[in-house]
C-alpha cells in the first residue's frame, strides 16, 4: 500500500501566517503539522509517500527531504492550481500505479493512528468478509455536533456507505468525513468519469458516489478518538494544547536558579531560562531563550525565541520571534520573525504594521 498526502491549497484560513509559509508547516508542540501524518503512515508500515505540493513546493520539499528523516521514501507531484481532491488523485496517478492507496489531507491531526484502519481494510479485502466482493474504498467518520458544516454519509444497517452529501441542510446522519481515505485502484476510474463541481474542483466526495452508484462497496469505520483540522487558529490552538498533555518532561536546556519549571515541561538543546518561570504542559525550543517573563500551560515556543519581561498562556509562537514587555498575551499564534513590543515612545498608542488577512484583538 502507498501513501497519498495532500499538501497544496492556499491556506487563506490561516492567513497572514500562509502568506508566506506552508499550512501544513505550522508546529503542533514546535514539530509541522505534516510530519505527525508521515509519521503515522510509517507506523502503519506504508514508506512508499506520494506528496501532492502547491505554490509552498519549494519550502516542503525543504523540510520533509527524500523522507529518510522518517524511514520512507517520498515522490513529490506537482499541482499548479488547488482544483480539488479527487484532482490530486488523478494527477497522482503514475505514482499511485495499480496500487492500494491511504489518502491523507496534510494538515488534519488524529488521535488514533492508521495501523488499524489499514489492516482491517487489506484483511477484509483479502477475505472478503463483506461479500463475495470486497470493499473498494474506505471512509472515516466522526460524529459530529455540526454536521451541516461538513461532508456527510449515510449508511446502511450493514455498514455501508449508502450515499454522501456535502453541508446538507438536512444531513442524513450525524456522522463527517474525515480526511483520511482507503482506496483501491478503482477510485481512478471514478476520477475519470467525474465532471467539475460548480466550484470548479473535482470532488473526491462525487468520486466515491461514483463508486456507489456503480454497485461498488464502500465501508467505513467510526473514529472513537479526536480529530482536528488545524486550518485555522483556533482549532490549531486546541490540537496544540490536546497535544501537548502527552509531552514527557525533559530538561536539556539550561534552567538559572532563579527560574522555576512546574509541570511536563520540555526545555530543548540550547535554551534558556533566565529569572523565569514556566508550568507546563508546554515546550520551550532549541536556542530561545525566557528572561523575567512566565510561560504559562499549552505554550508553544519555536527555536530562536526570545520571550522578555512578558507573560502569556495557550498560544504557539514560531521561529525567531521576540516578544518583549507583553504583560498578558493569550490564545495566540504568532509567526516566524514577529516582533511584539511594549513601547516606551510618547505619545503612549497602539501601533502597528499588519499585513493582508491579520486579526488583533485589543483589550
Amino acid at each position: 500500500m502507498k501513501g497519498l498526502i495532500l499538501s497544496g491549497g492556499a491556506g487563506t484560513r490561516l492567513r497572514p501566517i500562509t502568506h508566506t509559509s506552508a499550512k501544513q508547516l505550522v508546529p503542533i508542540a514546535n514539530k509541522p503539522i505534516l510530519f505527525y501524518g508521515i509519521e503515522s503512515m510509517a507506523a502503519a508500515g506504508i514508506t512508499d509517500i506520494g506528496i501532492v505540493v502547491g505554490d509552498t513546493q519549494h519550502e516542503i520539499m525543504a523540510a520533509v527531504k527524500d523522507g529518510s528523516q522518517f524511514g520512507v521514501r517520498v515522490t513529490y507531484i506537482p499541482q499548479d492550481a488547488p482544483l480539488g481532491l479527487a484532482h490530486c488523485v488523478k494527477i497522482a496517478r503514475d505514482f499511485l500505479g495499480d496500487d492500494d492507496f491511504v489518502m491523507y489531507l496534510g494538515d488534519n491531526m488524529l488521535e488514533q493512528g492508521l495501523s488499524q484502519f489499514v489492516e482491517r481494510f487489506e484483511a477484509e479485502r483479502s477475505s472478503s468478509l463483506w461479500s463475495n466482493t470486497p470493499a473498494v474504498a474506505q471512509i472515516l467518520l466522526k460524529e459530529v455536533p455540526n454536521p451541516s458544516a461538513f461532508g456527510v454519509a449515510a449508511v446502511d444497517e450493514h455498514g455501508r456507505v449508502v450515499r454522501l452529501v456535502e453541508k446538507p441542510k438536512d444531513p442524513p446522519s450525524s456522522f463527517a468525513l474525515v480526511g483520511v481515505y482507503l482506496f483501491t485502484a478503482r477510485i481512478h476510474d471514478a476520477v475519470a468519469a467525474i465532471a467539475p463541481s460548480a466550484r470548479g474542483e473535482l470532488e473526491i466526495t462525487d468520486a466515491i458516489q461514483w463508486l456507489i452508484d456503480q454497485g461498488e462497496i464502500v465501508r467505513h469505520e467510526v473514529l472513537q478518538g479526536w480529530w482536528i483540522d488545524t486550518g485555522k487558529k483556533d482549532p490549531l490552538l486546541e490540537c496544540n494544547r490536546i497535544v501537548l498533555d502527552t509531552l514527557e518532561a525533559r530538561i536539556a536546556g539550561k534552567v538559572d536558579a532563579d527560574s522555576s519549571v512546574e509541570g511536563r515541561v520540555v526545555i530543548e538543546e540550547g535554551a534558556a531560562l533566565i529569572n523565569s518561570r514556566v508550568r507546563g504542559p508546554a515546550i520551550i525550543g532549541v536556542g530561545a531563550r525566557v528572561v523575567n517573563s512566565y510561560i504559562g500551560p499549552y505554550s508553544s515556543i519555536a527555536s530562536g525565541c526570545e520571550i522578555v519581561d512578558s507573560d502569556l498562556d495557550h498560544s504557539v509562537v514560531l521561529e525567531r520571534s521576540r516578544i518583549v514587555g507583553v504583560t498578558r498575551l493569550t490564545d495566540s499564534l504568532i509567526g516566524r520573525d514577529v516582533e511584539v513590543l511594549r513601547s516606551q515612545a510618547r505619545p503612549a498608542a497602539t501601533r502597528m504594521m499588519l499585513g493582508d488577512d491579520s486579526r488583533v484583538e485589543l483589550e
